[in-house]
């Protein structure tokens, strides 16, 4: 049995990627480790060095630079009024919404069960506490907790 499902993506050099990981259609970073029981969709960028833990979602349109952290769990959305079906009372499928973009900046890093909402920066170095809801943009150096985040002091 397969134990990664890994389907037109871009791999840097030295990339190190666990079991029973999905991705697809993305693009991973030289050096950057993948942990077990990920999932990266299409559309999305990992850069280098950066280290995915397990259990996290990344979803289409999340941008994520260089030697970033992402601990356990941590789930990004990228719909800010997601529905299954569309007006008619249908399934909904792609022409039914809009990818809401996700920055996380150079040296950031995000805590275990952190739930990042679409649309917003997270700047470089900051660092976002763990079970933090980030609802808005934070600032270079910031560090975030709470839900929703809410600054706490700086780097």
């Amino acid at each position: 049995m397969d134990k990664k499902n890994i389907n037109n993506v871009k791999l840097g050099k030295d990339v190190k990627i666990f079991d029973f990981v999905n991705l697809y259609g993305c693009t991973i970073g030289d050096n950057t480790k993948i942990g077990t029981f990920v999932e990266i969709q299409k559309n999305a960028f990992i850069g280098r060095n950066c280290k995915i833990s397990s259990h996290t979602f990344i979803c289409e349109g999340v941008n994520i630079e260089d030697n970033v952290f992402i601990g356990h769990n941590v789930t990004f959305i990228n719909d800010k009024i997601p529905r299954a079906t569309n007006d008619e009372g249908g399934m909904q499928d792609e022409s039914d919404w809009k990818v809401e973009e996700t920055f996380v900046r150079k040296g950031a890093s995000i805590g275990s069960s952190a739930t990042i909402l679409c649309g917003v920066t997270i700047g470089e170095k900051a660092l976002v506490g763990a079970g933090a809801v980030v609802t808005e943009d934070v600032p270079p150096n910031a560090v975030v907790a709470g839900v929703p985040a809410k600054i706490i002091r700086s780097l």
